[in-house]
């Protein structure tokens, strides 16, 4: 039930301060010109000790609006915010200043998180750290001012959630921030972060919402981190994001008995880990695990859709531990970005679509031997349907086939390609095309022969449909052919043809 963070990094990592000369703050004191995020919203975390760019990173990936992770202090004690506790990135628009306007011309914004499980566990979540509610109010008014923000993420987890005078302080600060910000005319929501068990809050989240409703902090949003359940059991990841969810909404529902249960759903937040969360592969959040969650939560209207974090969202480590690089299972880079992007603003249900990749995608073999490639399917957006797989570019001596044929987004299926000593030696572009409801996919896979006794075709292939003048040439199915005369969409020795081809032999 909680998120780990490696110490080391965040301690050693420094991230690469944005040039900024003469750039002005975000955002002022008084003037509101931040607009408030959409009433549904994705919002992937984004490690911001990395020294990666936010802004080439949710363009890269789709993803427009990022939780940017993490603010904290230096050391227990201060009462000054840096991000990740490091001086070298103060709350400053030198830190991300320009990387935040660059999302927010591409249509996306930001959310500043304050703690997180490292924060949480050393003292230097702000609230924990700063004695003074003041000073930690002020601290929340200089990142929204700076960075001119409408939204505060609060990841309170491990001992942070037992200090009882650091929950009691943080709530009196955000209500003070709530006070200021409506006397200025800003909009400023507050999210909380917390871990969560398979029903809902444990006894410990739920009191720091009891004590947010008595200090008068309105929070917006309540998310919950729906992996790291450390129950020593295998779990369905969906499905228990759906009970954990519904068991939030029970407990909202008494601590704010006046609202609706639209209003109560809209208050709900939900945070995945993409493949193999910090307990391991018993709990492994899959590509089709985040489509049921995605037409779950627009369905059930919730407010916000996240992840740990953007740039775990690849399969560059399939089968390793968990970690904050990669997801440890085997994915197309971004799938999960791209399942949940289209849940900012309406949170309609996304056109069911898939993708194809071929892995590895070039191979070598020998005249007369054989070799193999995985070609992998995923979900990108909506339910997973039916693939129908083939694949062309074959030179003659080369057979290649698909198995199985078809599969369900999602699935995988062998290429495997043989060649006879007839081959000839050269390197040839393969195609594996995917056809589904949306349309048609394709992966290419580049075939180099080697040793073959055959002669490569060196005419481009034949196309059908392209306009051919006498004395063109084209190569087909492992011969040459001459175009006779003006000829568009006949095929080169087919049965019933106007002899517009000359064959010239086999190549």
């Amino acid at each position: 039930m909680r998120r780990r963070r490696s110490l080391r990094a965040l301690l050693t990592a420094t991230v690469t301060a944005v040039a900024t000369a003469g750039l002005t703050a975000l955002g002022g004191g008084a003037a509101q010109a931040a607009t408030p995020l959409p009433a549904h919203v994705f919002a992937p975390y984004f490690e911001s000790w990395t020294g990666e760019s936010p802004a080439a990173l949710s363009a890269q990936s789709g993803a427009k609006h990022l939780t940017m992770a993490f603010i904290q202090t230096a050391t227990k004690g201060s009462c000054t915010a840096l991000w990740n506790g490091s001086t070298d990135t103060p709350i400053a628009t030198s830190s991300f200043g320009d990387d935040i306007k660059t999302i927010r011309a591409n249509g996306g914004d930001v959310i500043p998180s304050f703690g997180g499980y490292t924060a949480d566990t050393t003292g230097t979540e702000i609230a924990d750290s700063c004695t003074d509610v003041d000073q930690i109010a002020a601290a929340y008014e200089k990142v929204i001012t700076t960075y001119d923000v409408t939204r505060l993420d609060m990841d309170i987890e491990a001992d942070s959630l037992d200090d009882s005078a650091a929950v009691d302080r943080r709530n009196k600060a955000l209500k003070l921030v709530q006070d200021w910000a409506a006397a200025n005319g800003r909009t400023v929501e507050i999210s909380y972060t917390l871990p969560t068990t398979t029903r809902g809050l444990a006894d410990s989240g739920v009191a720091l919402l009891q004590n947010a409703v008595r200090n008068g902090a309105r929070v917006n949003v309540a998310n919950i981190m729906t992996f790291d359940y450390y129950d020593n059991a295998t779990h369905d990841m969906a499905k228990d994001t759906e009970t954990a969810a519904q068991g939030l909404y029970d407990q909202l529902k008494t601590l704010y008995p006046d609202k609706t249960p639209a209003q109560l759903w809209s208050m709900i937040g939900i945070i995945e880990m993409p493949g193999v969360d910090d307990f391991g592969p018993a709990e492994t959040f899959s590509p089709a695990n985040a489509t049921q969650v995605y037409n779950w939560a627009v369905a059930k209207g919730i407010s916000t859709l996240s992840f740990w974090a953007l740039q775990r969202d690849n399969g560059g480590c399939p089968g390793a531990p968990s970690g904050d690089t990669c997801s440890s299972i085997p994915q197309n880079t971004w799938d999960f970005s791209h399942i949940f992007e289209p849940f900012t603003g309406s949170g309609t249900a996304p056109t069911d679509d898939f993708s194809v990749t071929a892995s590895p995608g070039a191979g070598s073999v020998a005249a007369g031997s054989r070799t193999t490639a995985t070609v992998r399917t995923a979900v990108t957006a909506g339910a997973a349907r039916t693939v129908d797989l083939t694949v062309g570019g074959a030179p003659a001596g080369v057979t290649a086939s698909l198995s199985p044929t078809s599969v369900t987004a999602g699935g995988s299926s062998t290429l495997t390609v043989s060649t006879t000593a007839a081959a000839a030696s050269g390197t040839y572009h393969l195609t594996v095309t995917g056809t589904g409801p949306a349309g048609t996919h394709s992966a290419s896979y580049d075939l180099t022969v080697t040793g073959g006794s055959g002669n490569q075709c060196t005419a481009s292939p034949w196309t059908s449909g392209t306009v051919y003048t006498g004395g063109q040439q084209v190569s087909y199915k492992g011969h040459t052919w001459k175009a006779k005369w003006w000829t568009t969409g006949e095929e080169p020795g087919s049965t019933g043809e106007w002899g517009v081809w000359q064959d010239l032999g086999a190549c």
